[in-house]
C-alpha cells in the first residue's frame, strides 16, 4: 500500500511509504475462539496481532488441539471453544463390502440451475419446489421392477413426517405416504441412467412447502442404510407454488440476487443515498443465516415445532426481525442511539452486512456493537435474500413513532425555542424492509399478497417479543389496522398528525399548531437495475389533502379507538366489525389546523448554499405579513444538534432579538453557525435543528413557531480503480481526500471493503493531515468473484466520522 500526502496545489510536500506484511494463515477447517471479550477465527486475516502471528502460522498441518494449546499461551484468563466446520456436502463413506460405492451430487450443475452457484459450487444448495439430480453408484445392478431404493430426507433434531421435517420416498415410488404426512419429497429414475450397471441418476424434488434448512439425505437398499449427503434447502421465488414466488424476473434479480444496495438517509428535503454491500453470497452465509434461526427463542421453547414452521415465510420473517437485534438472546446487533459508542462501532461506520454477520458468527454469537435502524434493516435484507425471500430496504422520511396508538405525535418546545425530549417522536427517517410473500392467513383471495413490512429495529413488542410485521403494504394503504401483523404501528409511522406545544415557564402549555401533512414523506427504495431512487409513497398512503386520505385516516382511527375500548364485533374472523362507520362525523378535530391567529405571519428559511460539514452554515430567516401596520416582534432563534430519531443531542447556540416588520415588506434575518461552534456536536449527530419562536410584543397571545432540519453534506472523498478487474489478478484502487478545515485532522483511518474483492475489511491508519492538504492512498486487491462488485471506503478522523464513498467494479 502506498500513501502520498500532497498540498492542495498538488505540490509534493511529503512521501510516505507504508509497507504492510500481513501473516497469511493456513485455511484449515477448524476455528479457534477465545471466550470473553476476545474471540477469533483462523480465517480472519487480522485476527491476531504480530505477537500471535508466529504462533498461529501454518496451522493446517496440525491438530486443532495442538493449535489451541499454543495459541492460548498468548491469551491470559480465557476459555476456549472448538467448532468443527469441516462438514462437506458429500456424506457417503463406502466400505469394501458395501452396496453403496459412491455418489455424485452434481453440485455445480444443480446449484447453477437453482440460482445458488453464487453461494457455492461445492456444497449442494437447492431451492424447494424444484428438482435436482444425484448419481448413485451401487456395487450391483439395480432392477426397478424388482428392487427398491428407499430414501429419507430429514431436518432438525426431531424429524417427523407429520411435521414435514422428514420424508420417506423412493425409486420406484412404492412407499405410501400417510394421510398426516406433510412436505413429501419425490424421486424418479432419470432417463439415460444405467441401472443394469448399478449407476442410478435420480431426479429428486423437495416439495414447495418443505421447511428450509440443512437436511440429511440417506438411502436404504436391501438391508443397508447409508447417508448420501448433507444439503441445504432454501425458499424458491422462481417456483409458482412457493409462497415467496415472484413472477417478474427483473425483480427476482434485484431483490434476491443483487448484492448491492442503496440506503436512503437524511431528511425529507435533503435525501442522501448511502451505498450498501449486502454480500449475501459470501462464505458461510448459509450456515450463518440458518444459525440465526436455530438461536431464536421460538426454537428454544419448541425446537420441533420451530423447525416445522420454517416452511412458512411469514413465520421466518418474524423470527428474523426478532433475532437481528439484541433484545433477543444471541441477537446479531445491539442498538445504540445515545451518541456514546465506546466498546463498539458508531452505527454509521458499517457499509456491509457480511462484516457484522461474520463477526457475530465467529465470536460464537456475541452481539455486535452497534446498530441503528438502517443497519438493522440492511443486515436483515441480506439474511432474507440469502434464504430466498425477495426483500428490499425502504426508508420512510419524517417517520412517526406513536407509542399510544392515538395517531398523534406531540412535540414540545420551551419558550426559548428548544425542542424537549418526548415519548412520541418524529424521526428524520426510519428504515425497514419489505419482503415479498403471500398472506393466505388473512385473506384467501390474494388481496394482501405482495410486499410486507418487516421492521427489525426494536421499538414495541408484538405477541410478547420485539418484532414487527409482516404487515401488508396494501393493508397500510387501506387503513386496515386490525390485520396481522402490526399494521396499526406502521400505519401511524406514515400517517400520524404532529401537534406542537409551547411549554411556558410556569409549566402550562399552549397548542401552537397541528400538522397533518409532514409525516410519511418520500418513502423510498432503490430502483430495479439502477441506483436511482424510487418513490413508493403512493403504495403506503393516499394522496395528502384528498377526501380519500381523510376517509382512510378516520377509518383507521375509529378502528384503533374501538380496539382500545373493546367495542365492535370480531365476526368470528378476528377482525373488528365497526358499527355506524357510514355515519361517522366528517369533521375530524385531530386533523383541523389551528385558526386562532388573527393575523398570519409567514416564516421561511432560506439557505445561501447547501451546507457542508467543515464549513460555516449560513441561512436566512425571512418573515412576511399581510398586516397593514408595523409589527414589533421578539425573535428567538435556537440551534440544536439533533439525532435522526428527532431527539436533541445538544444546544449549539441561541439568539434573541427584537425586530420590526414593516407592512408590505419582507424582513430578512441572517443566521450564522460557525464550524468551530457546531463541529464537536456533529461527530455523533446527524443534523442541525433550527427553530424559531416569534412573539408579537403588541399582542403576546400571538406566538408563532417554525423549524427546519439541516443535513450537512460530507466533505468529498473519491475512490477509483486503476486498470481492468480480472478474477485472481492484482488490481489497484486509489482513494483521495482533502482536509477542508483550518485544523489538523488526527487519528485518521481508512476502511476498505467489498464482497468479491476482499474477504474481510482492510483497516489502515493514516498520518495526520494538515489544513488544505490532500492524502492519496493506493492499495492492491485480488478479486475472487466475477460480476458487478461494489468497492466501499470509510474515512474517520478527529473532526469527521464515517465519510463514505464507493465505486462499481466490473470483474471479469
Amino acid at each position: 500500500m502506498t500513501i502520498w500526502l500532497e498540498e492542495f496545489t498538488q505540490r509534493l510536500c511529503g512521501n510516505i511509504m507504508v509497507y504492510l506484511f500481513p501473516v497469511l494463515f493456513g485455511y484449515c477447517s477448524w476455528e479457534l475462539a477465545c471466550g470473553g471479550s476476545n474471540m477469533h477465527s483462523f480465517k480472519d486475516l487480522n485476527a491476531f496481532g504480530s505477537d500471535r502471528a508466529g504462533a498461529l502460522k501454518s496451522t493446517c498441518s496440525e491438530t486443532p488441539v495442538s493449535v489451541l494449546q499454543r495459541a492460548c499461551k498468548t491469551s491470559l484468563n480465557c476459555f476456549c471453544i472448538i467448532r468443527d466446520n469441516s462438514a462437506k456436502t458429500m456424506g457417503l463413506v463406502s466400505t469394501s463390502n458395501s452396496v453403496f460405492k459412491g455418489v455424485d451430487l452434481h453440485s455445480r450443475t444443480n446449484n447453477t440451475e437453482h440460482h445458488t452457484s453464487e453461494i457455492s459450487v461445492d456444497q449442494l444448495i437447492v431451492r424447494r419446489g424444484q428438482p435436482f439430480i444425484l448419481t448413485l453408484k451401487l456395487a450391483q445392478p439395480f432392477n426397478p421392477d424388482l428392487d427398491q431404493l428407499t430414501m429419507t430426507a430429514e431436518t432438525g433434531n426431531y424429524p417427523s413426517e407429520t411435521r414435514g421435517t422428514m420424508s420417506r420416498f423412493g425409486v420406484p415410488n412404492k412407499i405410501p405416504a400417510s394421510a398426516s404426512s406433510k412436505a413429501v419429497w419425490k424421486a424418479e429414475l432419470k432417463k439415460g441412467s444405467s441401472p443394469e450397471t448399478g449407476s442410478l441418476t435420480l431426479t429428486i424434488k423437495p416439495p414447495a412447502d418443505a421447511p428450509i434448512g440443512e437436511y440429511k439425505l440417506s438411502a436404504k437398499h436391501k438391508e443397508e442404510k447409508q447417508v448420501l449427503a448433507n444439503l441445504s434447502v432454501l425458499f424458491n421465488p422462481w417456483c409458482s407454488d412457493d409462497w415467496v414466488f415472484q413472477p417478474v424476473d427483473a425483480q427476482r434479480q434485484e431483490y434476491v440476487m443483487n448484492e448491492h444496495g442503496v440506503i436512503y438517509r437524511g431528511n425529507n428535503s435533503q435525501i442522501s443515498p448511502c451505498q450498501w454491500d449486502f454480500a449475501q453470497f459470501e462464505e458461510n452465509m448459509v450456515k450463518i443465516c440458518l444459525k440465526i434461526l436455530d438461536l431464536s427463542v421460538k426454537y428454544k421453547r419448541d425446537p420441533a415445532g420451530d423447525v416445522s414452521a420454517r416452511c412458512n415465510p411469514i413465520y421466518v420473517g418474524r423470527i428474523i426481525t426478532n433475532m437481528i437485534h439484541n433484545e433477543s438472546t444471541f441477537g446479531v446487533l445491539e442498538g445504540n442511539w445515545s451518541g456514546n459508542y465506546r466498546g463498539g462501532m458508531n452505527p454509521a461506520y458499517w457499509s456491509n452486512s457480511y462484516t457484522i454477520l461474520k463477526q457475530w458468527y465467529d465470536t460464537y454469537y456475541k452481539t455486535v456493537k452497534y446498530g441503528q435502524c438502517w443497519v438493522f434493516a440492511s443486515v436483515m435484507c441480506s439474511v432474507m435474500r440469502l434464504l430466498g425471500i425477495p426483500c428490499r430496504v425502504v426508508t420512510n422520511f419524517e417517520s412517526a413513532h406513536d407509542t399510544d396508538s392515538s395517531l398523534t405525535i406531540d412535540t414540545y418546545f420551551t419558550d426559548c425555542g428548544r425542542a424537549k425530549p418526548s415519548g412520541d417522536s418524529v424521526w428524520n427517517f426510519h428504515v425497514w424492509v419489505e419482503a415479498w410473500m403471500r398472506r393466505p392467513d388473512i385473506a384467501n383471495n390474494g388481496k394482501y399478497d405482495g410486499w410486507q413490512v418487516l421492521d427489525p429495529t426494536p421499538q414495541e413488542k408484538s405477541e410478547g417479543m420485539f418484532c414487527c410485521g409482516p404487515a401488508p403494504v396494501t393493508a397500510i394503504l387501506n387503513g386496515d389496522t386490525h390485520l396481522k401483523y402490526d399494521v396499526s404501528f406502521v400505519f401511524a409511522e406514515v400517517n400520524a398528525d404532529c401537534v406542537c406545544w409551547l411549554v411556558k415557564k410556569d409549566g402550562t402549555m399552549d397548542k401552537i399548531s397541528t400538522d397533518n401533512i409532514t409525516v410519511g414523506q418520500n418513502i423510498s427504495t432503490k430502483s430495479i437495475s439502477s441506483n436511482k431512487r424510487m418513490n413508493i409513497t403512493d403504495s403506503y398512503k393516499q394522496r395528502e389533502g384528498t377526501e380519500q386520505e381523510r376517509s382512510v385516516f378516520r377509518y383507521a382511527l375509529d378502528r384503533l379507538k374501538s380496539e382500545a375500548t373493546g367495542e365492535g364485533d370480531t365476526g368470528g374472523s378476528g377482525e373488528k366489525v365497526l358499527s355506524g362507520t357510514s355515519e361517522m362525523n366528517t369533521t375530524d378535530p385531530v386533523r383541523t389546523a389551528e385558526t386562532n391567529k388573527p393575523s398570519q405571519l409567514i416564516i421561511q428559511f432560506k439557505e445561501d448554499s447547501r451546507p457542508v460539514n467543515g464549513g460555516d452554515v449560513n441561512l436566512k430567516l425571512i418573515l412576511s405579513s399581510e398586516s397593514t401596520v408595523t409589527r414589533l416582534l421578539s425573535v428567538n432563534i435556537s440551534i440544536q444538534a439533533m439525532r435522526y430519531t428527532g431527539q436533541p443531542a445538544g444546544n449549539i447556540q441561541t439568539e434573541v432579538t427584537e425586530q420590526k416588520l414593516l407592512p408590505g415588506q419582507d424582513l430578512s434575518i441572517p443566521i450564522l453557525v460557525p464550524f468551530l461552534t457546531y463541529h464537536k456536536y456533529m461527530i455523533v449527530s446527524q443534523s442541525l435543528n433550527v427553530s424559531v419562536i416569534i412573539t408579537d410584543l403588541q399582542n403576546k397571545e400571538n406566538i408563532y413557531l417554525a423549524e427546519t432540519r439541516i443535513k450537512l453534506m460530507d466533505p468529498p472523498i473519491s475512490i477509483t480503480v486503476l486498470g481492468e478487474a480480472v478474477v485472481g489478478r492484482e488490481l489497484t484502487a486509489e482513494v483521495m481526500f482533502m482536509n477542508p478545515v483550518k485544523e489538523t485532522l488526527r487519528n485518521c483511518t481508512l476502511t476498505l471493503s467489498g464482497s468479491g474483492l476482499f474477504t474481510g475489511e482492510i483497516i489502515t491508519n493514516l498520518p495526520d493531515l494538515q489544513p488544505s492538504n490532500r492524502i492519496r492512498v493506493q492499495f492492491p486487491m485480488f478479486p475472487y468473484r466475477s460480476g458487478e462488485r461494489s468497492l466501499m471506503v470509510d474515512f474517520d478522523c478527529s473532526s469527521f466520522r464515517d465519510i463514505k464513498a464507493s465505486c462499481t467494479v466490473y470483474v471479469k
